[in-house]
């Protein structure tokens, strides 16, 4: 039943029968990034696709502030399907630790242009993971990117979306003080 004298309506009556359903699942909250340095957002993100099943062969081949050409991270994604049997991509994860200024469609070209160094093999998917976020002209790039008849996908992954995959993955939290 909802109570209807609160600001915002919610369907509990009351917290007892919330706390008696049960409730599952990570809930994401906001993570102290400040803590970070740019090697350790790197390790993180390393951490992160080393320990998750579905991918395999992560790699971390460059020192961090080294000139790596749009490649900071590798790691060859696993999809099963049951028709087609496995399904290998290969992905370049650029990772920024950027806390004051968010990701411009000018970051996104150059990075795009920068995978063509990394072939062959053709890469499939870049994902730009960032502590902070995109500008609105940047989603739009790579919305239209994924509307191309280009092979490369491009997945953001902003401080938002990171916070979420880590709130399923407290030992991460933990390691890397981000509360």
């Amino acid at each position: 039943m909802p109570v209807t004298d609160d600001p915002i309506p919610v369907n509990v009556g009351d917290l007892g029968e919330l706390i008696a359903s049960k409730p599952s699942g990570p809930i994401p909250t906001k993570l102290n990034w400040a803590k970070l340095t740019e090697e350790e957002s790197e390790r993180l993100i390393f951490s992160l696709i080393a320990g998750e099943p579905g991918y395999e062969n992560p790699e971390w081949l460059t020192q961090t502030r080294a000139a790596d050409k749009g490649r900071d991270l590798s790691v060859t994604r696993v999809a099963k399907d049951g028709l087609s049997g496995h399904l290998r991509a290969r992905v370049i994860i650029q990772c920024k630790h950027w806390l004051e200024r968010s990701i411009s469609p000018t970051d996104v070209a150059l990075l795009k242009e920068q995978m063509a160094l990394w072939e062959p093999p053709r890469v499939d998917v870049l994902i730009i993971a960032t502590s902070g976020r995109f500008t609105t002209d940047a989603v739009v790039a790579i919305e239209k990117q994924g509307q191309s008849d280009r092979a490369l996908r491009i997945e953001m992954w902003p401080e938002s979306h990171l916070e979420m995959l880590l709130a399923a993955r407290p030992a991460l939290i933990a390691e890397f003080e981000l509360r």
